[in-house]
């Protein structure tokens, strides 16, 4: 199943979900995919023109392929312009997966603030090739998505730098608007910003997520390439906090994301 049909299921039949090995992410599932079948379930609990403003996602537990989930949507509040909705992925009575979303309509406002410029890196065709999907050495997940590295280096490399990213794609599904849902998956595809720190394989992953949606959506396809950059702020004792944000390809802030990585190594 590709991104589309699993969203489709998470809408139709969110009383069960059956993940395929194939958006594996180590013994769990690739957490964007986790993070956007929640959202997308919680999104058909809104009333009115109120789009995502804020997602919170705590990763409880691994959720594991090939079992059972379970989506269920708490509306915590619906206020007279914002909506708190709660979202939980339950496995084997277990909850695997937790999201705090928070949906508000626009409103008037003296204030305006720009973005600030996105992050440089190379231009699509002068990045690296784009990194293949190789079945037992990249995770199960990559044969959907697509990354061509434009900014710092790869994981397991020793570098030194703070700064990760470049392009980004979603491979295998139709041309179709792109939505808060796909901005989850692009987000959350690249590896911990941790692990070019290190000069050995080690496992790493998402604690915690914050993203922030810049509303509305930029009108673009789900299938186009996006720039994302991550910067590690600050490691120790096995945990990470890292900064990122996602552009459009000519520039245009679509989402800023926060994450609390671990690393066992």
């Amino acid at each position: 199943m590709n991104f589309t049909q699993m969203l489709e299921a998470a809408r139709a039949n969110p009383d069960k979900i059956t993940v395929p090995v194939s958006w594996g992410q180590g013994r769990a599932v690739f957490g964007g995919l986790m993070a956007a079948m929640v959202f997308e379930a919680m999104r058909q609990r809104v009333e009115g023109d109120r789009p995502v403003r804020s997602l919170a996602i705590s990763f409880v537990a691994p959720a594991a392929p090939e079992v059972p989930l379970r989506l269920e949507i708490e509306l915590l509040r619906e206020g007279k312009g914002v909506s708190t909705l709660l979202g939980r992925a339950v496995q084997d009575g277990q909850v695997v997966t937790l999201v705090q979303g928070n949906f508000g309509a626009s409103r008037a406002s003296v204030v305006q603030v720009p973005a600030l410029p996105p992050e440089p890196m190379k231009a699509l065709a002068d990045s690296a090739e784009e990194l293949p999907f190789m079945p037992g050495i990249t995770p199960a997940f990559m044969r959907h998505v697509a990354l061509r590295w434009g900014v710092g280096d790869l994981p397991f490399t020793g570098s030194s730098a703070r700064k990760m990213g470049g392009w980004v794609r979603l491979r295998d599904i139709a041309a179709q608007p792109l939505s808060e849902a796909h901005l989850l998956a692009l987000v959350d595809a690249w590896p911990p910003s941790l692990l070019p720190f290190l000069k050995h394989p080690a496992a790493g992953s998402t604690l915690t997520w914050t993203i922030e949606f810049v509303q509305p959506i930029a009108q673009a396809s789900a299938t186009d390439w996006y720039r994302y950059c991550v910067e590690t702020e600050h490691a120790r004792d096995g945990y990470g906090h890292a900064a990122a944000a996602l552009w459009a390809a000519d520039g245009a802030l679509l989402a800023l994301s926060r994450q609390t990585v671990t690393v066992f190594a």
